[in-house]
Formats: structure tokens, sequence, C-alpha cells
């Protein structure tokens, strides 16, 4: 999938596209009351920049966008419960898998639920370390983290799951 040059300005452009996208497409969940939680927006451009641009710029992008959203918009949050630093490498996770794995497999269902579960791993990782290391006793423990995120975000994965090999398989066609 990953056919642009490599850093040439169009994969650049590219890039600075799934950031905007990533920072904007949460906002109007937010201006309607629907938390971002619930349909994970910011996770379909970061998940696509790893597909389309490879697996260095989806880590890059994932961890960009979140802290440029929180810059902007003020999500996500980093109290009462530090969500920022957990997006920064959940999103991560997904977009460097994204590409790794899709580059590995070139299964788009496959990338995409791999990459799905290693974000979701690295975020209980970052839930454990907030607890244990800088002692953020708000945050439920990990397995109760990930349970309620995943509970949470079932309409935003399966949107990710019906949306994301659509438009990969739509992009490989062409």
């Amino acid at each position: 999938m990953n056919t642009l040059a490599k850093n040439s300005p169009v994969q650049l452009a590219f890039a600075g596209l799934f950031i905007a996208l990533g920072v904007l497409l949460p906002i109007p969940f937010h201006i309607a009351g629907i938390a971002g939680s619930i349909f994970l927006p910011m996770h379909i451009p970061v998940l696509l920049a790893g597909f389309y641009l490879g697996g260095l710029y989806g880590l890059c992008i994932g961890m960009i966008t979140p802290l440029i959203s929180h810059l902007v918009t003020g999500m996500p949050p980093l109290s009462p419960i530090p969500m920022l630093p957990i997006m920064i490498m959940e999103l991560g996770t997904y977009g460097l898998l994204a590409g790794l794995l899709y580059n590995k497999s070139r299964g788009a269902l496959i990338s995409l639920i791999g990459s799905m579960i290693g974000g979701r791993l690295v975020a209980g990782l970052m839930v454990w370390l907030l607890i244990t290391v800088f002692g953020f006793q708000q945050l439920d423990y990990p397995m109760a983290y990930l349970s309620g995120a995943v509970v949470t975000g079932l309409p935003g994965i399966g949107l990710q799951l019906f949306l994301i090999p659509l438009i990969i398989n739509r992009l490989e066609s062409k």
C-alpha cells in the first residue's frame, strides 16, 4: 500500500493531513456531548496513516496527534485522569503496528485487529506505570481500565473494523 516515495513532500503532506484529521474529527463529538471514548474518532486517521504511510510515520502521527489535540482543544485531558500520556503511547502503537503488520501480511483486517490489540495492551501498560510509578490512584487497575475501554469503545471498534478495511481495499484497487 505504501507506494509513496520515502520522505517525499507528498508523504509529509499526507502526514499533516492525517494529523489534522485526528485533531478535527473528535471536535464534533465533543461539541455534541458524545465522549470520544465511544466512537474513537482520533484512532481512525492514525490507523489509516500507519497503513498508508508505513509504521514509522504511523508511530509519529499516533504520538503527535493527541499532543496537538490536547494543546488546541484540551482533549485528551491531563487531569483528573491523565489520558494524554496513555493515548500518546496507545495511538503511537496503533500507527506503528498498522504499518508493520500490513507490510508483512497485506491483510487489512488482520493487521487492524493486531494493531488494535497491541495498542490496547500498551495502554494497559501505561495505566500500570501511571499507577505504580507515578501514584495516579484515580485510574482503574489495568485490566479494569482495558475492559472498560473496550466495552465503552465498542461502537468505535465496530466502526474501525468496518470502515478501515473498506478504505484500505478501495485504495489498493486504484
